[in-house]
């Protein structure tokens, strides 16, 4: 396996085309102007990525009203995503990436350690990117319960 790419702040955001819950394709570049929030979460519809997502979803108001957009993103297919979002209400853009694009450029996939053992996956983490796409926090191996809480205090939201 390559070296895993690990952003930090400064630095410029990795541009992204994928498929949301709907089918619509989504890319970074469509957000300039605007501040964003992407977070990436293992797999739809497991304990702790649907803590971390209603989490997002019960914070979406006073995020956008300080001009966050929230886009989370996993490699689910977009119709799990979609069952996903319907399930709990989401109603933010759940990014689809099967092929882990997104994951690799943003240092979002590669070796973690689970219960001692270490294994390949997705690597639960948060990006703030500015409004030029510039990384302003890059949050990696994160806990589910709580993160949302921590990335709103860390941004005064």
């Amino acid at each position: 396996m390559s070296e895993r790419v690990v952003l930090a702040a400064g630095q410029t955001a990795p541009d992204f085309n994928l498929l949301d819950q709907s089918g619509t394709t989504v890319s970074l570049s469509e957000f300039r102007g605007q501040r964003v929030i992407l977070f990436v979460y293992p797999a739809a519809m497991t304990p702790g990525c649907t803590t971390e997502a209603c989490d997002f979803r019960d914070s979406l108001a006073p995020l956008q009203a300080a001009g966050y957009q929230v886009l989370g993103v996993s490699p689910d297919a977009p119709e799990k995503q979609q069952r996903f979002a319907e399930r709990d209400g989401l109603t933010y853009p759940l990014l689809s990436d099967p092929d882990h694009q997104l994951l690799q450029a943003y240092g979002a996939y590669g070796e973690k350690s689970m219960y001692g053992k270490t294994t390949v996956g997705v690597i639960r983490s948060t990006f703030v990117i500015d409004e030029n796409g510039t990384i302003e926090h890059a949050l990696y191996n994160v806990k589910a319960t709580g993160h949302v809480a921590r990335v709103r205090k860390l941004l005064g939201v």
